[in-house]
């Protein structure tokens, strides 16, 4: 299906230009030149055309690396190096197997510390049940490629609301076939020479089993190590107790769509709006949104390519 509307897009980006030129010389051969009207019209479709080669075909097969720095008041021990990928959505245009293995590979080649997957792994809005088998692979063949990351502190992962909307159990035991653990209001300590933490993962707002909680994710927690948190929504930073040194987040895709004058285009959830992309701080406590690296609704992304983030904790 991916694939089928990366061929129209294609198809439409070469037709275009030669449906342009063979309206000029139809026009030459009669005699009779575009005038300046005509002129400024193929000038106006023509970048129109260019923008969106940009905007369906160019930008989304691209890759950023975000470097970001965090001084963290709540932070203990050495700096932790934090490797965040979000919203890979395998199965939806521009993201096939191999793209997915080479986002691996580029964040491999940064030696993050831990690794972060902050959900929806699954694209498209069916469930599976509707899906083809081949649409069902083009799903869940996404999770081996996720297995080949590797991180001394491990892989961790959350479910998003488009796994949820297939098959969450599905993606979730294809997770823990790659060796990648799923936390859902749970949260697990992480030992290391320069310092302990605790690293939890809420429940996603769609999710069949329960609703995301910070109380029940960090209930009874012992100790003064830090903790670090992941969701799928930044909505869930509305409710971030002081104890959490840092949300981790994906599911705004950063907007998709960042036009100059007008901004982003598209908000996935009000907290998407209130925290569409980057740094933000409440109190003490810090979430940082990722724009991801796959697409939604719409497969395009004008001015916000995709990315992983490398994101370095320190403390104060």
């Amino acid at each position: 299906m991916g694939n089928n509307i990366i061929l129209l897009a294609w198809a439409g980006a070469v037709l275009w230009p030669l449906a342009i030129l063979f309206g000029l010389w139809r026009g030459v051969k009669r005699g009779r030149g575009p005038g300046w009207l005509g002129w400024t019209a193929i000038v106006v479709v023509t970048a129109a055309w260019g923008l969106g080669i940009r905007a369906f075909l160019w930008e989304p097969e691209t890759l950023v690396v975000r470097r970001v720095e965090v001084v963290s008041p709540m932070w203990t021990g050495e700096p932790l190096r934090v490797g965040v990928i979000t919203d890979t959505h395998s199965g939806a245009p521009h993201m096939s197997p191999a793209r997915l293995e080479s986002i691996v590979l580029e964040m491999n080649a940064q030696r993050p510390d831990i690794i972060l997957l902050l959900g929806d792994y699954a694209g498209r809005h069916e469930p599976a049940a509707q899906r083809s088998d081949v649409e069902r692979s083009e799903v869940l063949s996404g999770l081996p490629v996720l297995g080949q990351l590797r991180a001394p502190l491990g892989v961790w992962s959350v479910l998003g609301n488009h796994d949820w909307w297939y098959d969450g159990e599905a993606i979730e035991k294809g997770l823990q076939a790659a060796g990648i653990r799923v936390l859902e209001n749970t949260r697990a300590r992480i030992e290391r020479p320069g310092g302990a933490f605790w690293l939890g993962g809420l429940a996603d707002y769609e999710s069949m089993r329960a609703k995301p909680s910070y109380g029940a994710t960090l209930d009874g927690l012992e100790g003064d190590d830090p903790v670090v948190v992941m969701s799928h929504w930044p909505d869930a930073f509305a409710t971030a107790p002081d104890r959490v040194a840092i949300t981790f987040a994906g599911h705004s895709h950063c907007g998709q769509v960042n036009l100059p004058v007008f901004g982003r285009l598209m908000h996935a959830s009000p907290g998407s709006e209130k925290w569409p992309c980057g740094l933000y701080s409440k109190g003490q406590g810090r979430l940082y949104v990722s724009g991801g690296v796959g697409v939604s609704i719409v497969p395009v992304r004008f001015n916000q390519p995709p990315e992983i983030a490398v994101v370095t904790l320190r403390a104060d």
